[in-house]
């Protein structure tokens, strides 16, 4: 399952609910900002930008703290960038999602010679699930958060989600919980607590499937092109692969189809040149 698709679909629907959790805001006027922030898109696990008045927040949840660049030079990153394009103010929420000793989910600032950016940090395992127990949008985090039973918290969970009265909401949060918890839990508990078939019917799972299979046949278009490239005109300059990495599956056919004609890198630098600029999928 998709961790990173499940936490963005709970912040893009449910905004106001992670702008009262993490910024005590109680405000109904959020909107989910949709951009790219004009460069190439930074490769992450999920992230989210809300408006809120004269303020964005910025979340992104990670699953693991392995990272390319690094997660404290990524978030200065999207800071200068979401600056540069909003000039407003800006908050900042890495939220880790598995427990891990590793330092990096314990640092909370990017430090360079002449620069010190710093954000904040929540390692969900530490999180008193009280809050997030009250609050059905936030019942999937829950499942992660600081307890000394686990089985507890989860059964509480599921408690929590059998009482949403609507029906299509208690599907999708149903699932989301059983994503999420899957980081934590062996799935056959997750299996006796929560009904699979509903999972099933719910539209963020779907959702998921679907994103599933568009990556997997992405990369699938990826890994092809990059092998003829490099078969045809030998090593391919690290900027040519990242523009061509930030395709969409259309662009990437259109590519495959065009390089036939290609004679040298030099027609592959003109192509990428002049067609429109590069998408996410």
């Amino acid at each position: 399952m998709s961790y990173d698709n499940t936490c963005k679909y709970l912040a893009e629907h449910y905004p106001a609910d992670f702008a009262r959790w993490l910024l005590a805001s109680d405000t109904s006027d959020i909107q989910v900002l949709k951009t790219e922030l004009n460069l190439e898109p930074i490769r992450a696990d999920s992230v989210t930008f809300l408006q809120i008045s004269n303020q964005i927040l910025h979340l992104e949840f990670q699953a693991s703290p392995a990272s390319t660049p690094s997660l404290d030079f990524r978030m200065l990153d999207y800071y200068t960038r979401l600056k540069r394009q909003y000039w407003c103010d800006i908050q900042q929420v890495l939220i880790f999602l598995q427990a891990t000793s590793s330092e990096i989910v314990f640092q909370n600032q990017y430090i360079d010679t002449n620069t010190t950016h710093r954000y904040r940090i929540i390692r969900l395992w530490e999180e008193d699930p009280t809050p997030l127990l009250a609050n059905p949008a936030l019942l999937p985090l829950a499942t992660l958060a600081q307890t000394n039973s686990p089985q507890a918290l989860l059964e509480q969970v599921a408690a929590a989600v059998d009482m949403i009265e609507e029906t299509d909401e208690r599907q999708n949060i149903s699932a989301c919980v059983q994503v999420l918890a899957g980081l934590r839990f062996e799935k056959n508990l997750i299996k006796q607590l929560f009904r699979e078939e509903i999972m099933q019917e719910s539209v963020i799972y779907q959702d998921i499937l679907q994103k599933g299979e568009e990556r997997g046949k992405k990369q699938e278009a990826l890994a092809l092109i990059l092998r003829l490239l490099t078969r045809r005109f030998g090593v391919i300059e690290p900027e040519i692969e990242q523009q061509i990495r930030t395709f969409s599956i259309t662009q990437l056919e259109e590519l495959a189809e065009a390089l036939l004609d290609f004679n040298s890198q030099s027609d592959l630098i003109n192509y990428l040149t002049n067609i429109s600029p590069p998408q996410t999928s």
